[in-house]
């Protein structure tokens, strides 16, 4: 009986572990997850387009990458064809903290957009010190 609970433990342990690599995109990504650096160094690129995934609000409150699309995560399936001109580039996404821009970003890919999502969001851009838009 104690062997059963142990197993029933670490089988508990392990999902949950899972679900928070799956939710944080660490593990069956069908994307690439990118540093601040390495998205500052590519979004000048004329075939990246930025996609801000957050709230109008939150633009407000914390600001944006300069260039960036806002659609929110909420309404995104709704309002991916707004982003059909956008198939042949390769896209970026970030939102906050970067929890629901993987969310987007399996989307998105699914839909068969080239992603890349931002580790950390806007939050990880902004501890780098890299711009803003003004």
């Amino acid at each position: 009986m104690k062997l059963t609970k142990n197993l029933f433990y670490w089988a508990l342990i392990a999902v949950i572990l899972a679900f928070i690599l799956y939710q944080k995109g660490i593990i069956f990504a069908n994307f690439d997850s990118i540093t601040p650096t390495q998205a500052y160094n590519i979004y000048h690129d004329k075939n990246v387009t930025l996609l801000d995934v957050r709230t109008p609000q939150e633009l407000k409150k914390e600001g944006k990458i300069d260039g960036a699309l806002n659609i929110p995560v909420e309404v995104l399936s709704k309002n991916i064809d707004l982003l059909t001109p956008y198939k042949k580039k390769r896209i970026l996404v970030y939102c906050r903290s970067g929890s629901r821009s993987v969310s987007a970003s399996r989307l998105l890919s699914s839909a068969g957009f080239k992603v890349f999502n931002l580790s950390g969001g806007i939050l990880a851009w902004k501890k780098q010190e890299l711009p803003l838009a003004p």
